[in-house]
Order: C-alpha cells, then structure tokens, then sequence
C-alpha cells in the first residue's frame, strides 16, 4: 500500500528563522493514488503578530487565531496522521524548515519532519516537466485545468486538495479532478488495444476535384503575397518535389 500525505501550510511570514511561525497546516490523504476523503487541518496560534503582507495572502488574522490551540497541542495528532507516509508538499524546503522548527521548539522526543516520512517537492518535477515557466499552484492550475475558483485566498487545506489534484494529473495518475475513493482512476501502464472487424469494407478515399485544387493553390499563393516569409507549405511541396 502507497501513503501519501499531500500538505500545505500557512504562516506569520517567509522565515522561521526570524521567528515566523506556522498558522495553518491542511493535509489530505492518498492511498495507491487515490483520495480517501481523509484530511488533517488545523488553524494554530503562533503567539506572535502575522505580517501584513502574509495577512493579504491568506487573509487569516491574529484575532481569529487568538482562541485556537498552539502547535505544541496539536504536535501528536500530526505526527501520527503524517508518520510513514510520503509528503507531497509544492516547495517543499519552505513548509519542512516551518514544520522542523515549529517540532524543534516543542518539548517533545520528535526532532524532525523527514527523519518521520519520505518527501517529494512537487516543485521540483514541474520545473523538471515545464523549465523556464511559471510553475507555482495557480499555473500548475491552469496548465492542467483544475478548478482553483475558490481560491481567493491562500488556504492550507484547500490549497492540499488543489495540489492532491495537480499532482495526480501532472504524473498521470487520474483523469478526473476530484476522484474520492473508488471512483474510476486511469492507470498511465495500461495499454488499450483496439480491434478491427476484418469483414469491415474498405474506406472510401476522396479524391480533391480540380477545382478544388486550383482554389487551393490560389489560397496559397494568397497567403505567400501576404507574408514576408512567404507561404511555408508551398516551401514544404517544393522541397518534397525537388528530393
């Protein structure tokens, strides 16, 4: 059996390093890749300010946070939902050195998130897929046309389940958007065979009538007066006539 884990969170701001603490962590779950409809998500109180810039990203606020549990009452629930498994996280150094240091700060025996589970950056195999192109969620969306209309606003869980379906198209895991558990999945090995009937009559082939190719002709020369790099399929005959 194949766990994944696909995770998001949100933040005060860009670097733990600077004290910035995690917000919110969503996660979704996937066995042999499929949507289970279980999910892990958490809004948490980082006992400090959020920037105002991470603010107008996902609209989360310190006076919403102010009554939700801190990561340190949460940290055991995670671990177990997440341990063993194969995170798929979009930049993933960013959300492992948030979850590294949120556990670091903990009174707890965990030291780190990868020492627990595998990790696979689905960043980096767009970058691999797609070099020189824009690839964070929102073009990922686009490129694989998958709904992101709700996301107004960065969302840890939504943005998981937004990245649950991006990944399972972009490694050609499903043709559906939002396959839950049994729904039809594509498997990418799996080779249709299509049989023909031999009793079958043979297709009929058209030929173009005369006055079909001489418009034909005419359109093209058209099209190579108009041009200043002249008519390519005009080239494109001239050349397989003169090989």
């Amino acid at each position: 059996m194949s766990r994944q884990i696909v995770l998001d969170t949100e933040t005060t701001g860009l670097d733990p390093k600077q004290g910035h603490r995690i917000i919110e962590i969503g996660c979704v779950e996937l066995i042999n890749r499929r949507l289970t409809g279980k999910h892990f998500q958490y809004y948490i109180n980082p006992h400090r300010d959020i920037d105002e810039a991470a603010v107008e990203v996902h609209g989360i606020t310190s006076e919403f946070l102010a009554d939700k549990p801190g990561f340190d009452q949460i940290e055991e629930e995670f671990i177990e939902f997440v341990r063993g498994a194969e995170l798929v996280i979009h930049n993933a150094p960013f959300d492992m050195g948030f979850l590294d240091s949120e556990i670091s700060n903990t009174k707890s025996a965990h030291t780190d998130l990868s020492s627990l589970c595998r990790v696979l950056d689905t960043l980096q195999i767009a970058r691999e897929k797609h070099p020189g192109q824009r690839n964070n969620l929102d073009a990922l969306c686009k490129r694989y046309g998958v709904d992101n209309t709700q996301r107004d606003l960065h969302g840890a869980l939504l943005d998981a389940e937004i990245l649950a379906d991006v990944y399972l198209i972009m490694t050609s895991g499903q043709s559906s958007l939002s396959l839950k558990a049994g729904d039809d999945e594509v498997d990418a090995t799996r080779v249709i065979t299509r049989t023909i009937d031999p009793d079958r009559k043979p297709l009929p082939v058209l030929q173009a009538s005369t006055e079909e190719l001489n418009a034909h002709e005419q359109r093209l020369q058209e099209i190579a007066k108009a041009s200043s790099d002249g008519c390519l399929w005009q080239q494109i005959e001239l050349s397989n006539s003169s090989s």
